[in-house]
């Protein structure tokens, strides 16, 4: 799109016939109608299922080979991203850098406005040169309407570094191309209060994070059957979920299993792999590192080793 002052075609932008009386509407009305706007967001995650595992496979085979994973937007896209990317430490125990979050102005502009930053495609590509992208990580350019400067202009710097690139955006294709690898369209049509993509594209962006981010972890072994093996024990209410993810696995004891999280240095992991094997810590830990951190497959391995 050349001129970026001319928006209004993209649907984004565009007025939701639904919600035209939305200023005389009663709050019981009110939420009815956002809730069946908001069910357009399953349909659209559910049109760009084949694009969303597309990412997760590029995203998992990338780490998985020493990459990283970068979200990049603007105003509530970067929000959303520097979100996702945040909750990954705690949730799978990955190291900060593994998965990051960049924003339009920063980290100021997470809890102020910021938007008329979005403007400068220079920021964006400065971003990525000052993290020192390479082919080995995946940028995700996040914009509700796809036209985004400082988006656009961080994804072109990733691909002429030989990153591997993804586009979440809430326009079709016709309306604004793209060039990435991955090029993923979230279409859940006009927003309620016309142009408020925090709401339905702010929504739907959430989820689809939420997919990316927790299939990659999957691939990389970050899960055991649905349980959060490399859950950070950080606080008592992770510390609990620990527990009972030992108890409920093993059968052991409350207590047995408190015991066997804290030989293992507090890896559910871990204490799984050297409960199920009789390992020892080093051992199990060395068994875990010749299996790229997975359990499934350490275990796998050292059954076979014992037949």
């Amino acid at each position: 799109m050349n001129n970026l002052e001319e928006r209004g075609h993209l649907l984004t932008e565009q007025v939701n016939p639904n919600s035209q009386n939305l200023d005389q509407l009663s709050s019981l009305e009110l939420v009815e109608l956002f809730n069946s706007e908001d069910a357009k967001t399953l349909s659209a995650i559910a049109e760009a299922k084949e694009q969303l595992a597309k990412a997760i496979d590029i995203g998992a085979h990338q780490l998985h080979r020493g990459g990283r994973l970068f979200y990049v937007g603007a105003g509530t896209s970067g929000r959303l991203g520097v979100l996702d990317a945040a909750e990954c430490p705690p949730t799978f125990c990955s190291p900060p850098e593994l998965v990051q979050g960049i924003i339009a102005g920063g980290a100021g502009a997470l809890i102020r406005s910021s938007e008329d930053l979005e403007d400068r495609a220079e920021d964006g590509a400065e971003a990525i040169a000052h993290r020192q992208i390479t082919e080995l990580d995946v940028v995700v350019g996040i914009t509700a309407g796809g036209t985004t400067p400082f988006v656009q202009g961080a994804l072109n710097a990733a691909k002429a570094r030989g990153a591997s690139t993804v586009l979440i955006a809430c326009v079709p294709a016709t309306q604004v191309k793209s060039e990435a690898d991955v090029d993923i369209r979230l279409l859940v049509g006009p927003e309620i209060l016309a142009g408020s993509t925090r709401l339905k594209a702010g929504t739907v962006t959430k989820m689809a994070l939420n997919i990316i981010s927790t299939g990659v972890m999957v691939k990389l072994g970050k899960v055991y059957g649905n349980r959060m093996v490399d859950v950070a024990v950080t606080n008592k209410k992770l510390h609990d979920r620990a527990l009972r993810m030992l108890v409920d696995l093993t059968e052991l004891s409350r207590e047995d299993a408190g015991y066997l999280l804290e030989r293992s240095g507090r890896s559910v992991k871990l204490s799984l792999l050297m409960h199920w094997t009789g390992l020892d810590k080093e051992a199990g830990v060395e068994l875990l590192n010749a299996h790229q951190g997975q359990l499934r497959p350490a275990l796998l391995s050292y059954q076979k080793s014992q037949q």
